[in-house]
């Protein structure tokens, strides 16, 4: 008997033995002490995941944010470049159309020009004609009206 409690004594020295007294550990833990260890262990390990979970959503809302304002700055400069472009362009076909618009009057005024001194010259020439043979140009302007009056009335 007393070997038998010797041996359940060393055995007992060598569980709480085997137990690092430098960690902490003085004697057994208990399974409520082994699972309130747990929980806040998971706890700690909880927070840390979500601490690097919000660390990583700024990250990313941050260059969401920087990729925007680039965005923006690119389709702006982009919109100014476009908007000056339109602008060269819109003055040179105003410069264009002005100067054909100009080209357009001078040639309509030299031909109403031309057209008048025609004109101005055929009258004068008729004149000329009637006051010389009056009596062909009576006879005609009077066969002109029978003529005339024939067609109106058919």
């Amino acid at each position: 008997m007393i070997a038998k409690k010797e041996t359940e004594m060393s055995t007992t020295q060598f569980n709480t033995n085997s137990l690092d007294p430098d960690a902490g550990f003085t004697q057994t833990p208990s399974v409520s002490q082994a699972a309130n260890d747990l929980r806040i262990a998971a706890g700690e390990k909880a927070r840390e995941f979500v601490h690097t979970a919000e660390e990583k959503a700024t990250a990313l809302k941050d260059r969401a944010m920087e990729s925007a304002q680039n965005f923006r700055d690119s389709a702006s400069d982009r919109a100014s470049h476009f908007k000056a472009s339109a602008n060269e362009k819109a003055a040179a076909f105003k410069s264009a159309a002005a100067d054909k618009a100009q080209h357009f009057k001078e040639s309509a005024s030299e031909q109403w020009q031309d057209t008048r001194v025609k004109a101005k010259e055929l009258h004068i020439t008729a004149e000329d004609y009637i006051r010389e043979n009056p009596t062909k140009c009576v006879l005609g302007a009077l066969g002109a009206g029978f003529l005339i009056g024939l067609i109106v009335r058919r």
